[in-house]
């Protein structure tokens, strides 16, 4: 049938038609949806709106439904018989309806739309009120709110209208920092949910150590590992001159060293789950790290990631020569990169992901769609889109809205 041969009674509800917001409160049980609409259907009413929830097993129903005439039904009755009779079967549930009289559909929403999503480890109702608050302070409406994880953290995502974007990240960012939860907004719309590429940092991110420390334990010079990284981090070294000086450290080690670093590696909890569900969601998974390509190869073999790379420690007759060979993957590095794995991928730039805890990770994480920083430093949270302050590495999922729930699901259809 084309638009125009749909009868007016089914046109999209104007705002002087009379409609009727039924309300139905009350312990849930199965049968509850399907007779509301029998009750409702006697008096040959549209539906125009459906909005439904349980919670601890009791269920909010809401349907918002043209008003009958009086010529209409089997018993050509009026509203008042409606609201007789949805009341009287709603007692003989032992629940609670209320019925209120108006004029057309919702009002439209506010232009400019995000999903903010609060994570919380645990959530409280000081940090909801205050982020609730917030949204309203940049002009937003919360349109709607539902819980997206209980486990490992307490994850609830807000659909909000009538403030742009930016504004709301700008306003939510340091009022998550100040409360201790950690909060992502994000556009609504389709690319949300579209094929994505999601690329991490290594090195206390993906897993849980730094590698190149696991080496110098080896080699027994954790303590000048250690004094070259803390010169970098003061800025008296670069990446590159902070790389060489300490793979220089590594020089003469036997290369089955290489081995006994892979069996010492540490996945950061939740880190299997995450590349689990992204692959299976049908998402590109990446790996970029200023390590070494003898770990990240190994793990991508074992996550089955879709790219992977690295510096590459030189090895010469079974010794580590402590040099690298080929171009350095560093800050700028990173970012390269995330641009090559999108291209050959073929996912936008701006439907990445990146995620990373060092100054290293700047360039990448501002470069993706979305840069998440996860347990980083505070100038990473500063500069990053949202951060991750829990040791859960699955909790990205929730920010892509991706629920417990269909984790679950993804598990149960390997």
């Amino acid at each position: 049938m084309s638009a125009s041969q749909i009868p007016p009674a089914t046109a999209v509800t104007g705002d002087d038609v009379p409609t009727l917001l039924v309300k139905i409160f009350g312990k849930d049980r199965p049968g509850i949806t399907a007779g509301l609409f029998d009750t409702l259907a006697a008096y040959s009413v549209d539906v125009v709106d459906i909005e439904q929830v349980v919670t601890r097993g009791r269920i909010t129903l809401c349907a918002l439904v043209t008003a009958p005439s009086p010529a209409q039904g089997a018993t050509g009755s009026s509203e008042g018989d409606l609201r007789a009779t949805v009341h009287s079967w709603a007692e003989s549930l032992n629940l609670q309806a209320e019925i209120i009289s108006g004029r057309g559909d919702n009002r439209p929403r506010g232009t400019g739309r995000s999903h903010v999503t609060v994570l919380g480890h645990p959530l409280t109702a000081e940090s909801a009120a205050e982020i609730a608050a917030a949204i309203t302070s940049t002009g937003g409406n919360i349109d709607r709110i539902f819980r997206l994880a209980k486990y490992p953290v307490t994850a609830v995502e807000f659909a909000v209208s009538g403030a742009a974007t930016e504004a709301l990240r700008s306003v939510l960012a340091p009022e998550a920092a100040q409360l201790g939860v950690d909060v992502a907004v994000v556009a609504a719309g389709l690319q949300r949910r579209a094929q994505r590429l999601v690329v991490m940092d290594v090195d206390s991110t993906l897993i849980q150590d730094e590698v190149i420390e696991l080496f110098a334990a080896h080699a027994g010079c954790e303590a000048e590992v250690a004094e070259v990284t803390t010169a970098a981090m003061r800025g008296e070294l670069d990446f590159e001159q902070s790389l060489h000086a300490r793979v220089e450290l590594l020089g003469g080690l036997d290369a089955s060293v290489v081995e006994a670093v892979r069996k010492e590696v540490r996945l950061t909890p939740g880190a299997r789950t995450l590349v689990r569900t992204l692959k299976r969601l049908g998402y590109q998974v990446g790996v970029v790290s200023g390590g070494f390509t003898q770990v990240t190869d190994a793990l991508k073999e074992e996550l089955g990631l879709d790219f992977a790379s690295a510096n590459t420690l030189e090895i010469v007759d079974g010794k580590l020569t402590g040099r690298v060979t080929g171009a350095i993957v560093d800050r700028a590095g990173k970012a390269r990169l995330l641009r090559e794995f999108a291209q050959q991928a073929g996912v936008p730039l701006a439907q990445t992901v990146a995620i990373g805890d060092g100054a290293n990770d700047l360039d990448m994480l501002n470069a993706a769609g979305l840069g998440v920083a996860f347990n980083a430093k505070p100038v990473v949270r500063e500069a990053a889109h949202t951060a991750v302050n829990v040791p859960f590495l699955d909790t990205v999922l929730y920010l892509l809205g991706i629920t417990r729930d269909e984790v679950e699901a993804a598990d149960t259809h390997e």
